[in-house]
C-alpha cells in the first residue's frame, strides 16, 4: 500500500527553500512585481473602492456602489488567482516534474490555465454546497424552535453550524489533493482525490497544520524582527513603524515611501515561501500515495 510521510510533507517547502534559494528569490521578485501593479492600480483606478473596503461594514454601500467595486476589483482579482495558479504550478513542477525546470519553473501554460478551471469549478460547488446547507441548517433550526422553544432551536442552530463546518472542514482535506491530481495528470480533477485520500484524513490534516504552524510562526518572526528595524530607524516611534500596516494611498508618491517599499519586498519574500511550504506538501502527499517518482 503506497503511503507518505506527514512530516516530510509538511516541511517539504522548508527544504526546497533551504536548498533552491536562488528560486525562491525568482518566485519573491515575481511577487513583489505583482504587488507593486496592484498598489499602483488602487492608489490609481482603483482609490474608490480601496475606499469602500477601508469602510468597513459600518459604512455598507448601496447594491450599485459595490457592484462598481467589484467591476473595479475584478482586475485584481483574476490577477490574484493567475499569480496563485502560476505559483502553485511552480511547486509542483519543483516537487513532481523537476526536469521541467521553465525559467525557476515558473511558466504561464495549460497546466496554470487547467488548476485555474479547477479553482472556479470548486468555487462554484462551495457556494452550491454552502448555500444548500445553511438552508437545510435554517429550516432544521425552524422546525425545532416551533417544537421545543426559541432556546432550543438556537442551540440547535449552532450545534448544526459546527457540524457543517466539520464536514466542510473533512470534503476540504480529502478533496485536497486535486490541484497535485490534475498538474501531475495533465486532466481536470475534481474528485479523484477522495479516492486517493481515503484512510488519508488525519495524515493529511497532521501535515496542514505542520506546515501552517511553520509559516505562521517564521512570518510573525520577520515581520516583529522588521517592525523593530524600522522603529529604531525612526527613533523609537513604534507608530510610525506600524503605519506601514496602513499606507497612505492618497497618491504614489505618499504610498511608496521607503518604508513601504522595504516592507512590499519582505512580504512578498513571505509571499513565496508562504506558497512553497503551503502547496508542497500535497504534492508531497500525492507522490507517495500515487506510488509516483519525482
Amino acid at each position: 500500500m503506497n503511503a507518505f510521510s506527514a512530516t516530510d510533507a509538511a516541511f517539504e517547502g522548508f527544504r526546497l527553500t533551504r536548498e533552491r534559494p536562488r528560486i525562491v528569490l525568482v518566485w519573491a521578485a515575481l511577487c513583489f512585481f505583482v504587488s507593486i501593479c496592484s498598489a499602483v492600480y488602487l492608489t490609481t483606478v482603483g482609490r474608490e473602492a480601496s475606499a469602500l473596503l477601508e469602510a468597513g461594514p459600518a459604512e455598507t454601500p448601496d447594491p450599485a456602489a459595490l457592484g462598481e467595486m467589484i467591476g473595479v476589483l475584478f482586475p485584481m482579482m483574476i490577477v490574484g488567482l493567475l499569480l496563485q495558479c502560476v505559483m502553485a504550478a511552480a511547486v509542483y513542477r519543483v516537487t513532481l516534474r523537476p526536469e521541467d525546470h521553465g525559467f525557476s519553473y515558473l511558466k504561464l501554460g495549460m497546466d496554470e490555465i487547467r488548476l485555474a478551471l479547477l479553482t472556479f469549478v470548486y468555487f462554484l460547488l462551495a457556494m452550491v454546497a454552502l448555500f444548500g446547507a445553511v438552508l437545510i441548517a435554517g429550516i432544521i433550526a425552524a422546525i425545532v424552535m416551533g417544537v421545543a422553544g426559541q432556546g432550543a432551536g438556537t442551540m440547535m442552530a449552532v450545534v448544526i453550524e459546527f457540524f457543517i463546518l466539520g464536514v466542510l472542514f473533512f470534503v476540504a482535506v480529502r478533496l485536497s489533493l486535486a490541484p497535485a491530481i490534475t498538474f501531475a495528470e495533465h486532466r481536470l480533477s475534481i474528485f479523484d482525490s477522495w479516492k486517493l485520500t481515503k484512510g488519508q484524513f488525519w495524515k493529511l490534516t497532521g501535515a496542514y497544520a505542520l506546515a501552517i504552524c511553520g509559516i505562521v510562526a517564521m512570518s510573525l518572526l520577520v515581520l516583529v524582527i522588521f517592525v523593530a528595524a524600522v522603529a529604531i530607524a525612526k527613533g523609537g516611534d513604534i507608530q510610525a513603524a506600524g503605519r506601514m500596516f496602513n499606507p497612505d494611498n492618497s497618491s504614489l508618491q505618499a504610498y511608496f515611501s521607503v518604508t513601504m517599499i522595504l516592507y512590499l519586498l519582505v512580504s512578498a519574500w513571505l509571499s513565496a515561501l508562504y506558497y512553497a511550504v503551503m502547496i508542497a506538501p500535497a504534492a508531497v502527499a500525492y507522490r507517495g500515495l500515487s506510488g509516483r517518482k519525482a
